[in-house]
């Protein structure tokens, strides 16, 4: 059966990240070109390879939630529901008249409660060995819980569920909206994700894997995408939310409707467990995906919010893939990535990034890729990789993608609304 698909909008943003705690304060530390990273307040980082991350700053769940209710939530999930009320708010999406039936929430994270799980272990380990365990361990665990204390905050319905595709999960979650919305399957959608993963396993692990930046001399300057002396990506925590709406429904409510999703991509690398496809090949076709979904040709794209982790292999992958999508288009891009400054937020990367490039297109801007210092031979030298600072241009239409462990490929596209 055939019908036409409906128009998907985003009418509200909420933002936790390492540049800030609001939407606002998030994007005057981007256009700055701020970074986010810092040494570890969190645990005691002496004995570890890497000793900073782009973490909160002046982040206490109790000045969001009351004391008892943020004691039963993983920091992940404190993440979700502050940046998802600030989205809420921002859309009006709890008003009257609003069929909370058809309002969803699909959250994602990457990891998901690795701060509780320590614990408990920690706990029990420092015991006898009885098995004495905080009864919300699991509920504070698992990667789902985020969605359903969102969707109990609101009493939104609609479909409820979580996306697991490592450092792809959020942009999976605001595609599989955007999907369900277009079919119309509901009203709108709460989207987005969040990771709290600055611990002692987080860093360790990434250390073991040689994955993370160890520039301890200088933290600010360790994320270096594109740079020849990039060493590896800087961990991050935070999060963000993303309101997707039903055209008519926000015409009809009167919503403030902010951008347009003009379509989404999804396809798997099927070569490493880590590494990217050396010629690209998953980042090659998530790319033509997203602008087939949209009707949409290379030259309709006027910047690319790139993974871009800071990390040997995975920056020349993608910039790769870029070449053989946009042919000479390539040359009349805008470039960045963010991850310079928030550092990579794993299963939230999508979420944050795509917020980036909806305000890239609202504000006709192009937050810069710092930590620019020397120029990597394996780039065209006529790539504008927005070094250093933002740039403005019209920005007609904004590409995210995010590429995961495992070979999971998403990119979503955002553009300016037409009447």
């Amino acid at each position: 059966m055939n019908f036409p698909l409906k128009r998907v909008v985003v009418t509200g943003i909420g933002a936790l990240t390492p540049l800030g705690n609001t939407v606002p304060t998030f994007w005057n530390g981007l256009v700055n070109g701020v970074s986010g990273a810092d040494f570890i307040k969190q645990f005691d980082v002496a004995k570890f390879k890497t000793k900073f991350a782009c973490e909160l700053k002046n982040f206490n769940a109790e000045d969001y939630l009351e004391r008892k209710e943020a004691r039963k939530l993983d920091r992940f999930s404190q993440i979700a529901l502050v940046a998802a009320d600030e989205a809420v708010r921002n859309a009006r999406l709890n008003e009257e008249g609003i069929n909370h039936d058809r309002v969803g929430v699909i959250w994602a994270s990457g990891i998901g409660g690795m701060i509780t799980f320590i614990e408990e272990m920690r706990n029990y380990n420092a015991g006898d060995g009885t098995p004495r365990f905080n009864p919300f361990f699991i509920p504070k665990m698992i990667l789902d819980i985020a969605s359903g204390h969102i969707s109990m905050k609101y009493g939104f319905r609609g479909p409820n569920f979580a996306t697991v595709s490592a450092c792809a999960s959020s942009t999976n979650a605001i595609i599989d909206g955007f999907n369900y919305i277009r079919l119309g399957k509901a009203d709108a959608f709460v989207c987005g994700g969040s990771e709290a993963v600055v611990t002692e396993a987080g860093i360790g692990g990434f250390n073991a894997m040689k994955a993370l930046s160890e520039r301890n001399d200088s933290p600010q300057t360790a994320s270096r995408p594109f740079d020849k002396d990039r060493d590896g990506f800087v961990l991050g925590e935070g999060g963000c939310a993303i309101i997707l709406e039903e055209y008519e429904h926000a015409k009809r409510r009167g919503a403030n409707i902010i951008v347009e999703v003009a379509g989404g991509g999804m396809s798997a690398d099927a070569y490493h467990l880590t590494a990217p496809h050396p010629e690209g090949l998953g980042a090659y076709n998530v790319m033509k995906n997203a602008l087939e979904d949209a009707g949409m040709k290379p030259e309709d794209i006027d910047y690319i919010n790139v993974h871009g982790t800071s990390t040997p292999l995975g920056d020349i992958s993608e910039v790769t893939a870029i070449q053989r999508v946009f042919g000479d288009h390539i040359f009349n891009l805008n470039i960045s990535s963010t991850k310079s400054m928030t550092g990579h937020l794993l299963g939230a990367a999508g979420a944050i990034e795509a917020t980036a490039s909806i305000l890239a297109v609202v504000n006709d801007t192009i937050p810069p890729t710092i930590n620019h210092f020397t120029d990597d031979p394996a780039f065209d030298p006529r790539i504008n990789f927005t070094f250093h600072k933002a740039q403005k241009r019209k920005v007609r239409a904004a590409l995210s993608n995010t590429f995961g462990f495992g070979g999971h490929n998403a990119s979503v596209i955002f553009k300016k609304i037409e009447e």
